[in-house]
């Protein structure tokens, strides 16, 4: 008995996940969430009542799904099967996890096609790690039908089993909203939201207090509303992290950065700071990145810097989803302060490698991460040149660094763009060095590089900038990142889908598709074609761009674009191209023609619109992006 008590406590998040997963979709999130909480505690029981010779998790793991698949199959009669039978209960309010990314949401909506024994294989394959003939067996085990077919299934999704551990997936960690709170009357509404806060409350503390690692649990409240009424945090409870913590963990992200700053044990600056994030005054500035909320702490938050910063003092506390940077003058007070927000949630090695302490004259400092070994300074504009060595000061923080795009016209970038080239700990892994650049929020902007596609090799992932050609490709595209300005900007991809040869010949053009990824979830993506002969910084001319969706990503892994180009000779040509799923092209309305393999180069009148279309390996259509 003693041991199924641990491996639920243990375990429960994991096994509420394998639950959420499995249950149908079309019962709503809520439901999702408050059914797959009864499920992992009800497999308690059920273990303890067990004969079969299994370890306690492999037992509650199997129940679990078993009571998951059943509920599926008894999808019509749910709602009566959950009222009424006890915690958790929730009334007046409705739970779901944190919305996901376009990825995030593109896998939801596949598995939702799926039936419940394919969900569940999934789960086991992603969440749980397990090989093939695992979960064949443990779905016979839960009574799934055919497990087989289940698991065959599951391996035809693609996608990346990573996106099971992100929020859009994470029924431990939800939001909460009202229901119809407008319609009830005023002693009923409050009745009625006290309880159910209490209730929800009893879900959330108990798995607070079963999840490993603290984590904010509750709603955020709306972005747009500051923080008022709130009591602050005592600086005694503060999160302190020891100075070599990073080396003795296998999670690199913020919750491995210790306390530092000349000014990180006065308590008067952090007991201000925390009044002022808890209840800042009107004279406060407060901002925060799109969909990032601007609410109070609900725990102690981990202090990553207080200290003294050119003319201001600074104070960075994490609280698990956000950074949270508070400045004041340095002889002043906390009334004439600042109080930025920013999502960092699921940070990992490179995003969680540097945050921004201040900005001054368009140059910004940077507190760099205890496991960055060595930093640089590199112009993307000028890709042959190497990169100049930063200095650190001993708490980490970096000389200042010239803003990209600083003192230039809005839509330019000017002569250069300055990114960080951060090298991490041989500690942690050999020869990794990646580039960092400012776009106007707390946290730098990884960039990343996907080389061109090669005959007979498989889609290669994206990796660092580092090397020569994907600097020499970042130079074409480096002004466009000027676009992503204040955006919340997690990540950006240069990909190189595309090399053709061009008529009369006239050399080879590149095609590119830079993906940019914000940490609330939706990105953008802009093709570009870039001409032979183009100069080192020269941007590209835009060919197509998706605001907010999957192109380009791991779940849009097909694109195409279409440009009009003049020859050396002064004929004009309608260009297309595709990415490596493309077998032909055609087009059509202006100019009609068609071409077997990943590209298009015909004859046409200047201006030209004609309409393109790709046909894939598997058969489907593709179209190119909407024009910029």
């Amino acid at each position: 008995m003693a041991e199924a008590e641990a491996a639920l406590i243990e375990h429960y998040p994991r096994l509420v996940r394998l639950a959420y997963l499995a249950l149908p979709a079309t019962i709503g999130r809520h439901r999702r969430v408050v059914i797959a909480h009864r499920l992992a505690q009800r497999s308690l029981r059920v273990a303890l009542a067990s004969t079969v010779g299994e370890g306690p998790y492999a037992q509650l793991r199997r129940e679990v799904l078993r009571q998951a698949l059943a509920q599926g199959r008894q999808s019509g009669r749910v709602r009566g099967a959950v009222v009424g039978a006890g915690l958790p209960y929730v009334v007046g309010l409705r739970l779901h996890p944190q919305a996901g990314g376009s990825a995030e949401l593109a896998l939801d909506r596949a598995l939702s096609t799926l039936p419940g024994a394919a969900r569940a294989a999934y789960a086991l394959l992603g969440v749980e790690g397990l090989d093939e003939q695992a979960a064949r067996n443990v779905l016979a085990e839960a009574g799934a039908d055919d497990p087989r077919g289940a698991v065959r299934t599951a391996v035809e999704i693609e996608s990346d089993h990573r996106l099971l551990s992100a929020g859009e997936f994470d029924p431990c960690t939800v939001q909460v909203r009202p229901t119809d709170l407008l319609r009830r009357r005023q002693r009923v509404r409050a009745g009625l939201f006290a309880g159910a806060a209490v209730a929800v409350g009893g879900i959330v503390l108990a798995v607070a207090s079963v999840g490993g690692s603290p984590r904010p649990y509750a709603s955020h409240g709306s972005p747009g509303s500051a923080a008022r009424g709130s009591q602050p945090v005592d600086p005694a409870a503060l999160v302190r992290v020891p100075a070599k913590a990073w080396t003795t963990t296998a999670r690199l992200d913020f919750t491995a950065w210790p306390a530092r700053g000349n000014r990180a044990t006065d308590n008067a600056l952090l007991g201000r700071a925390l009044a002022v994030w808890a209840n800042p005054a009107r004279s406060v500035q407060v901002t925060a990145t799109p969909g990032t909320a601007r609410t109070a702490p609900g725990q102690p938050p981990q202090l990553l810097y207080a200290g003294d910063v050119d003319s201001v003092t600074v104070v960075i506390f994490y609280d698990g989803l956000r950074l949270v940077r508070y400045a004041q003058a340095r002889t002043g007070g906390g009334d004439a302060a600042a109080l930025d927000f920013a999502q960092v949630a699921d940070a990992d090695l490179t995003t969680a490698a540097a945050v921004v302490v201040d900005r001054v004259d368009g140059n910004t400092r940077f507190l760099t991460a205890p496991w960055v070994d060595g930093a640089q300074t590199r112009d993307l504009l000028r890709p042959d040149r190497p990169g100049v060595p930063l200095h650190r000061a001993a708490d980490g923080t970096t000389d200042p660094v010239r803003m990209p795009g600083a003192g230039v016209a809005a839509g330019t970038c000017g002569t250069t763009w300055p990114v960080l080239q951060l090298r991490s700990s041989g500690r942690i892994v050999e020869r990794h060095s990646f580039l960092l650049t400012d776009l106007g929020d707390l946290s730098p902007v990884h960039l990343t590089s996907t080389p061109p596609p090669a005959p007979g090799v498989t889609a290669r992932a994206p990796r660092e900038a580092t090397g020569s050609q994907a600097l020499a490709g970042w130079a074409h595209a480096a002004c466009r990142l000027g676009e992503l300005r204040g955006q919340g900007v997690r990540s950006v991809n240069d990909w190189e889908f595309a090399r053709t040869t061009l008529p009369e010949g006239a050399g080879a053009a590149l095609w590119t598709c830079d993906r940019a990824d914000t940490w609330r979830g939706p990105g953008r993506a802009t093709v570009q074609f870039v001409p032979p002969g183009s100069a080192p910084g020269a941007p590209g001319t835009p060919a197509g761009q998706q605001t907010d969706g999957s192109a380009c990503s791991r779940f849009g892994q097909h694109v195409m674009a279409g440009v009009m180009w003049q020859s050396p000779g002064g004929h004009w040509y309608l260009l297309a191209a595709g990415s490596r799923g493309v077998v032909s092209i055609a087009s059509t309305d202006g100019v009609t023609a068609g071409a077997s393999g990943s590209s298009l180069a015909v004859r046409a009148p200047r201006g030209t619109r004609a309409s393109l279309s790709a046909r894939l390996t598997s058969g489907a259509t593709l179209h190119p992006l909407p024009g910029p």
